[in-house]
C-alpha cells in the first residue's frame, strides 16, 4: 500500500466496533476529503461524527451527485459540472478508488465477486478465476453475486461485440463469465424459485471446476419486493445464510477499484458486523485480461466524486449500525 493512502476501516475478523468507528472517522476526516469539501466552497460540518456524516451527505448530494436517477448501474449518466481533474484524481487515488491492490493474505474462507454492468461481470469473474488459481487459496467457495436486473441495450451491444450470447440479465452475464473464466460447462447443482416476479425470484448454480473450489452463481430475492429489485446487500445476506458464514471466516471480495471504499463498508455492515467474519475488498487490476475482449470504461472526475459520495454514505450507514442501541 502507498504510504500516503488513506486506510479504510479495518475488515479483519475480530475487529472491534471501536476500531471500526475510529476507521470511519480517519477516512471521513482525512485531508483529501477535507480539501475537496473546501474546494467546492463548503464549510466543514460542525458537531460529532454523526453530524459530520449527515452534513457531508447533504453537501455531496448537492455538489457531487451527477446521476440522473440515483441508479448506480445506469450507464450514460449526466455530468452537469466540470470538477478540477487534478484535485479530484489525486484525492480519489489517495482514498483508494484508483489503483488495484493485491490481496493481503494467501488464503481465505470464501471469495466473493460482485456483479455490475456487463463488462464488469466479465472482468470480475475472470479476475476471480485468476486469484483462485494463483494468489488466494480458498477453502470454502467462490460466490458470484448478482440479480435479475435486465440488461440495457448498451450492455447487449457490448456482449454482442465480445461474442457472448444468450444473456438477458446481470446474473446471466455472471454465469457466462464463470463458464468462460473457470472452464466449466454445466452446473453440478442448480436450484431456485421463479416466483413469477423478478423481485421475488432467486437462483443458485454451483459449478465444480477441476482443482479449484466450487463456484456458486447466486441471484437473491429482494427484501422489499414491492418496491425494488434485490440489491447487493440482499444478495450478500442471502449468500451468507446459504453458505452458513461463520465468525472468524476471512472473506475476500472482488469489485472495481472505484467501488472499493463504498462496497467494502457495505460488506462490513451486512456481513462483518452481524456474522463476525472478516472482509477484505480488492479491485480488479485493469492490466488483467478478461476471458473475452470487453472495453474498459472511461472514468471522469465526476465519476470519482460520485463514488466518494457513495463511500461517505456507506460509512454513514455503517456508523449508524455500529452506534444503534
Amino acid at each position: 500500500m502507498r504510504t500516503d493512502q488513506v486506510t479504510l476501516p479495518g475488515g479483519v475478523a475480530g475487529t472491534t466496533r471501536a476500531d471500526l468507528l475510529a476507521g470511519i472517522r480517519s477516512w471521513v476526516e482525512s485531508a483529501p476529503v477535507r480539501n475537496l469539501v473546501a474546494h467546492f466552497g463548503a464549510d466543514w460540518p460542525d458537531g460529532d461524527l454523526t453530524a459530520v456524516l449527515a452534513g457531508l451527505d447533504v453537501f455531496s448530494a448537492r455538489r457531487w451527485d451527477f446521476r440522473q436517477d440515483g441508479n448506480a448501474r445506469t450507464p450514460g449518466s449526466r455530468r452537469s459540472t466540470r470538477p478540477p481533474p487534478g484535485l479530484v484524481l489525486r484525492a480519489a487515488a489517495t482514498l483508494g478508488l484508483v489503483r488495484a491492490v493485491a490481496p493481503a493474505r494467501s488464503g481465505y474462507a470464501h471469495l466473493l465477486v460482485l456483479g455490475g454492468l456487463a463488462h464488469a461481470c466479465l472482468r470480475r469473474t475472470a479476475y476471480a478465476a485468476m486469484l483462485a488459481r494463483t494468489a488466494a487459496g480458498v477453502t470454502g467457495e467462490v460466490a458470484v453475486l448478482g440479480s435479475f436486473r435486465p440488461l440495457s441495450a448498451a450492455e447487449c451491444r457490448t456482449l454482442d461485440a465480445a461474442g457472448v450470447s444468450g444473456c438477458a440479465t446481470e446474473v446471466d452475464v455472471l454465469d457466462a463469465g464463470v463458464r468462460l473464466a473457470f472452464g466449466v460447462a454445466e452446473p453440478d447443482d442448480e436450484r431456485g424459485e421463479p416466483a413469477g416476479h423478478p423481485h421475488r425470484s432467486w437462483s443458485s448454480r454451483t459449478y465444480r471446476p477441476a482443482g479449484l473450489p466450487p463456484v456458486r452463481v447466486l441471484a437473491a430475492p429482494s427484501s422489499e419486493p414491492d418496491r425494488r429489485r434485490a440489491h447487493t446487500a440482499d444478495t450478500q445476506r442471502f449468500w451468507a445464510e446459504h453458505v452458513r458464514l461463520r465468525a472468524g471466516d476471512e472473506v475476500l471480495m472482488v469489485t472495481a477499484p472505484i467501488y472499493v471504499p463504498f462496497q467494502h463498508c457495505d460488506a462490513l455492515r451486512t456481513l462483518a458486523v452481524p456474522y463476525g467474519c472478516g472482509i477484505e475488498t480488492v479491485g480488479v487490476d485493469p492490466a488483467a485480461r478478461a476471458a473475452v475482449d470487453v472495453p474498459e470504461p472511461t472514468l471522469t472526475p465526476g465519476r470519482y466524486l460520485q463514488e466518494i459520495r457513495s463511500a461517505l454514505r456507506s460509512m454513514r450507514a455503517l456508523h449508524a449500525t455500529l452506534t444503534a442501541g
